[in-house]
C-alpha cells in the first residue's frame, strides 16, 4: 500500500471525499450523492477505489480522467472593477519538490494567530507581575510594542478565518528559516495573500510605493518588505507545486484613526483590519483542487524554514 489517506472536502455545494498521497497530492476524489469517482494518477486506482468503497460502499463508477487545462483553470468569470483576473496556462516543465512528512508538531494548520509572538513574549518578556507593575505606574516598555503586534494580528487573524465558507484557507505565524516570519497566509480561489499586519493605535497612516509614514513621521519600509515577502512565498510555493502560483503582498492596519495612499500605489494591497473581508468575493486564480494543494504545502514548516 502507497500510505493513502481519505480526506472529506465541501464547498460551494459540493460534497466529495478525496485520496490523497502523504504528502497532500490528491490521487483521486469522489462525488458522495452520485458516487462517480475521478481518478487523477492511475497507478493508485485500485488502491484508491478500495478505500473509497470502505466510505462509500459498493457501486462506486469510475469517471474519466480529467485533462490538464480543464482540472487546474475555472470557467473565466466575468470580469468585475477590483476582481481577479482568470488564470494562465502554465508550461512548468521541471518536477516538483517532493515534501517531507508532515508530522503534527510541524503542523502550521495548528497555529493560531499570534502564536510566534506568544511564544517569543513568553520566553523572554515581562512577567505578569512585572507588566502590571508597569501598567499601575504608567511606565513603558521595550515590549510594549511586542503587545500590540500581537493585538493586531489577533484582530486581523479573526477577520480571516471568517473567510472559510468561501473556500479560504488561512496559516499564521509562519517562521521563516532567517529567523523572520509571515503573519498570515491566505489561500482561496483568488489566489494566495501574503499579509503583514501593522498596529498603530489612533495613529493617521500613509503609505506611499515602498514607504509608510506614521503621524508624518520617518519613513518606514512596510510595503517594500511587503513585496519581498510575497516574492519569498512565491519562491517558495512554487518549489513544490506543478502550477503556477499567484502571490500577491497585503498590508493591513489595525486600530488607526485614517489611511491615505499614494496615488501610485497599486502593487500591495492596503486595508484596515475590517476591509480585508472584501478578499472573499475573489475567484479565478485557483480551483478548489488547487487551493487544498497549495494549503498540503503551506502548511510544512519545514518547507519554510529550508528556503
Amino acid at each position: 500500500m502507497s500510505d493513502l489517506t481519505v480526506h472529506s472536502w465541501k464547498r460551494h455545494g459540493k460534497d466529495r471525499l478525496y485520496v490523497n498521497l502523504p504528502d497532500g497530492t490528491a490521487v483521486a476524489w469522489a462525488d458522495r450523492a452520485t458516487k462517480t469517482v475521478t481518478i487523477k494518477i492511475r497507478k493508485y486506482q485500485d488502491e484508491a477505489l478500495a478505500l473509497l468503497r470502505r466510505h462509500l460502499g459498493e457501486g462506486l463508477t469510475v469517471g474519466s480522467t480529467p485533462s490538464p487545462t480543464r482540472e487546474s483553470r475555472p470557467a473565466s468569470p466575468t470580469r468585475q472593477p477590483g476582481s481577479s483576473t482568470p488564470p494562465t496556462r502554465n508550461h512548468r516543465s521541471e518536477r516538483p519538490a517532493a515534501l517531507p512528512l508532515l508530522s503534527p508538531s510541524e503542523d502550521l494548520a495548528r497555529n493560531r494567530p499570534g502564536s510566534r509572538l506568544v511564544g517569543t513574549i513568553a520566553e523572554r518578556g515581562p512577567s505578569t507581575l512585572q507588566r502590571l507593575k508597569a501598567k499601575l505606574l504608567r511606565q513603558s516598555s521595550d515590549w510594549d510594542s511586542w503587545y500590540a503586534g500581537l493585538e493586531g494580528e489577533r484582530r486581523v487573524g479573526r477577520e480571516l478565518e471568517r473567510l472559510s465558507p468561501l473556500g479560504w484557507r488561512v496559516l499564521h505565524g509562519i517562521e521563516k528559516g532567517n529567523g523572520g516570519d509571515i503573519d498570515h497566509l491566505l489561500i482561496g480561489p483568488g489566489g494566495v495573500f501574503s499579509i503583514n499586519t501593522k498596529n498603530h493605535r489612533g495613529a493617521s497612516v500613509w503609505v506611499g510605493d515602498s514607504m509608510a509614514k506614521i503621524n508624518g513621521g520617518k519613513p518606514r519600509p512596510y510595503a517594500a518588505a511587503s513585496h519581498a515577502e510575497a516574492d519569498f512565498v512565491r519562491r517558495v510555493l512554487g518549489r513544490y507545486c506543478a502550477f503556477k502560483v499567484p502571490v500577491e503582498p497585503a498590508l493591513v492596519f489595525v486600530g488607526i484613526a485614517s489611511l491615505d495612499r499614494a496615488a501610485t500605489q497599486y502593487s500591495v494591497r492596503i486595508y484596515q483590519e475590517r476591509e480585508v473581508a472584501s478578499l472573499g468575493p475573489l475567484t479565478g486564480k485557483l480551483t478548489p483542487e488547487q487551493v487544498e494543494q497549495v494549503f498540503a504545502v503551506a502548511r510544512h514548516r519545514r518547507v519554510w524554514l529550508r528556503a
